[in-house]
């Protein structure tokens, strides 16, 4: 007796964790494809870039250092004449008369061109802004560039995650199609050999046996088609996690505990305030406040300064008379620049009242989305409750029918009717139940309700 109570204790401890792995499978997936699928990198990238753009911004306030030089040479030109010896020569004459000595030679006249011969001038240009904007401005308008990117990142994560759910759902639909078509098609050609047999025995009828030969081609074209389906539903669901066409697909999924998990969702009416959209058309409001503010501090000057240390002169001297240091501010007040200025705050202030009315309009929309998408979950989830009350109804005429022909109290056609039927309802069922998911994937995608991994 011990034997029997410890397994039963043994499943029911160890059902939380198998039914965890297999709900956790198509995590897994997810998280895979947010590694490896090649549109939501490149969205990464634009995020890398918004970001790299906001440190840039960051770093205007902050010194920048420069090496300036400049060589240059010149012959002939302009230039000035210094008379030097007509003005010094008889001072310098009489100077030596009278102290009897040479002390003061003569000098010649002098002709200084304006254009210099072997000039350089070279230095370490260090400046800085002190009164800027712009600068201000364009640091917060890059900060909220980089969570708008971070907003459209996430925009695309979760309709990356409805489609990966879509085509995993697709791919277990076309595989248990698959099964159908194959039980149909045993149980063609069971039908087959029965009348065969009663055929030997001497009860049946050579056209049965025709009859069974075309239905069994004709159930073996369906599992052909739904194989191909199967098929191309497994190399787009790869091509979502950017993996090769043929790898193989972990089915090992409880479809009956996601229908549970399907259902609290009509509990609660859809709520669209967590949609990333909204949240970018948000931040695009605000950056266009933040331009106009930018753009109405046109008239605010902009100062800023600099100090060099360098050297400056011909023949590629360098001494002390060369070496120089300077300092000085740059300002700058635009006095007119015929409206121009004004005519771009009244070009923002479009573009802001514009934003605001897109938000507004994609607001609505997504609510109506959200809305129909409810709908339309609750319409698969209760014709699916229908399609298990038809199939419980079409496997109990299916067996009463086949027990009737073998009696010998029902016709062969029946049967083929009473299979087809089963046939029918088993494919609406598991249609119906993925249906069911597809339209919970897509209502949790209109309501943001799917966590996203930071």
């Amino acid at each position: 007796m011990k034997t029997p109570f410890i397994f039963i204790l043994l499943s029911f401890l160890c059902f939380p964790f198998l039914l965890k792995g297999q709900t956790s499978i198509l995590e897994g997936y997810i998280d895979e494809g947010m590694q490896h699928n090649l549109v939501l990198k490149r969205k990464n990238i634009s995020l890398d870039k918004a970001l790299l753009a906001l440190k840039t911004a960051k770093s205007m306030y902050q010194p920048s250092v420069a090496l300036q030089a400049s060589y240059s040479t010149a012959t002939g030109g302009r230039s000035i004449s210094l008379p030097l010896g007509d003005l010094m020569n008889p001072v310098y004459a009489t100077l030596n008369q009278l102290t009897n000595s040479q002390n003061f030679p003569m000098l010649e006249n002098e002709s200084i061109n304006f254009l210099p011969k072997n000039y350089y001038d070279a230095r370490v240009r260090t400046t800085v802004p002190i009164i800027n904007t712009d600068i201000i401005y364009n640091r917060k308008i890059n900060e909220q560039q980089v969570t708008l990117q971070e907003f459209e990142v996430q925009t695309y994560e979760r309709e990356l995650i409805k489609n990966i759910k879509s085509a995993y759902f697709n791919f277990l639909n076309a595989q248990q199609a698959v099964k159908i078509y194959q039980s149909a098609l045993r149980l063609a050609e069971e039908s087959k050999r029965v009348n065969e047999r009663l055929l030997e025995s001497g009860k049946g009828l050579h056209a049965y046996v025709l009859r069974s030969n075309s239905e069994i081609e004709q159930v073996r074209a369906q599992v052909t088609q739904a194989a191909q389906q199967q098929v191309n539903a497994r190399l787009y669901f790869n091509s979502l996690l950017n993996r090769d066409g043929e790898t193989a697909i972990d089915t090992a999924y409880n479809a009956d505990d996601a229908l549970n998990r399907a259902t609290v969702l009509l509990q609660s009416d859809p709520e669209i305030s967590g949609r990333e959209e909204l949240k970018s058309l948000q931040q695009v409001i605000h950056i266009n406040e933040n331009i106009i503010k930018m753009n109405k501090k046109f008239s605010i000057p902009k100062i800023s300064g600099f100090l060099d240390l360098g050297s400056q002169a011909e023949q590629m001297r360098f001494n002390d008379q060369s070496r120089y240091a300077m300092v000085g501010l740059q300002f700058d007040l635009p006095i007119y620049s015929g409206n121009r200025n004004r005519i771009k705050v009244k070009q923002s202030q479009l573009e802001l009242a514009d934003a605001s009315l897109n938000r507004a309009y994609i607001e609505k929309q997504l609510q109506v989305s959200s809305n129909v998408a409810k709908n339309n979950l609750l319409a698969s989830w209760q014709t699916y409750q229908s399609s298990l009350k038809q199939l419980e109804s079409a496997a109990a005429y299916q067996r009463l029918i086949d027990k009737g022909y073998k009696a010998g109290t029902n016709t062969y056609i029946e049967t083929i009717d009473a299979r087809n039927q089963l046939t029918s309802a088993q494919l609406a069922t598991l249609v119906n139940k993925y249906n069911v998911l597809l339209a919970s994937a897509e209502l949790e995608r209109e309501t943001a309700a799917y966590p996203l991994k930071k």
